[in-house]
């Protein structure tokens, strides 16, 4: 009897152990396993390769570079400073003035950022809390701004700011860029404060606290990744702007920002290759380190766990 139970158990043990080896799921799982690592790194080879050879030429001699373009590994007698040394000593040392450059975009970067988040915040969250007619409409107009493409606010600028006395002035460029900002900010900031619960601001507002109390201690400090990402946002915009700033600068090399200031050189035959590979280097850097550096703040939201149900 144990016997032939054996025997007829077994014809059913074998398929069942070879669709547990072979089934459809564990195939789709282990090939999708590979897949994703294939994609994620083709992405990463895509997207680092440019920047990782710019940074090769930035430190090869010309001599080299032109003795052997094609290779791209440097030896370590071919490593030198010079070309960072030509893009950011100043004009008067005979280099190309970056220094300079980099201070001026970083001015205006800075405080593009921090007047468009002074004015997006009050903005974002009016648009999100309050209740007004034409609520709706205000913030679909706010993405209306870029319906219009820059080239055809250029003119108008240009004659603006010139009877203004702003043009050749980085006062000038913030407040272009600014307006340029200051939508898109509203609209994305917005859309973090509706994800805030409003019994959060209901329980504030419980204890005492006043509309601007709600928004000072409740609502922005949980705004604060949405706020971290928009800032950098509108940096990069600011810190890459190249239009307006040679629109309005590009008479006064002093007040150059450093696009304005890279165009140049990428313009010009007497400057070498590797000297153009070091001003982007410089020019792309800080926006990464940047990026790098608020990373914590960009990744989870803090609202997480905020309201419990």
């Amino acid at each position: 009897m144990t016997a032939t139970r054996a025997v007829a158990a077994s014809p059913v043990e074998a398929p069942r152990g070879s669709r547990g080896r072979w089934s459809r799921d564990r195939v789709e799982t282990r090939v999708l396993g590979v897949l994703r690592w294939v994609v994620v790194l083709g992405l990463l080879l895509f997207t680092l390769f440019p920047f990782a050879y710019m940074v090769l030429l930035s430190f090869r001699d010309l001599s080299s570079l032109a003795a052997d373009p094609g290779r791209l590994l440097p030896t370590g007698d071919e490593l030198t400073l010079s070309t960072y040394r030509d893009v950011l000593a100043p004009e008067s040392a005979g280099g190309q003035g970056f220094i300079t450059f980099i201070r001026n975009s970083g001015v205006v970067a800075l405080l593009t950022v921090a007047v468009s988040l002074a004015l997006a915040l009050p903005g974002a969250y009016a648009v999100s809390r309050l209740r007004f007619r034409g609520r709706r409409q205000v913030s679909v107009l706010f993405l209306a701004v870029y319906l219009f493409p820059s080239i055809l606010l250029a003119v108008p600028l240009f004659i603006g700011f010139t009877r203004l006395g702003l043009r050749g002035e980085l006062a000038g460029l913030v407040l272009v860029y600014v307006a340029q900002t200051v939508a898109v900010s509203i609209y994305m900031l917005r859309n973090y404060f509706l994800t805030v619960p409003a019994s959060v601001e209901e329980a504030a507002a419980m204890d005492g606290a006043g509309r601007l109390g709600v928004l000072r201690h409740v609502s922005l400090p949980l705004a604060v990744p949405a706020i971290a990402a928009n800032g950098l946002f509108v940096f990069m915009i600011a810190w890459n702007e190249f239009l307006f700033a040679l629109l309005f600068l590009v008479e006064d090399r002093p007040r150059w920002t450093v696009s304005l200031g890279l165009s140049q050189l990428a313009g010009s035959f007497e400057v070498p290759t590797t000297v153009l590979m070091a001003g982007s280097v410089v020019l792309t850097l800080p926006v990464v380190l940047l990026f790098f550096g608020s990373e914590r703040l960009l990744r989870g939201g803090l609202t997480a766990g905020a309201e419990k149900g």
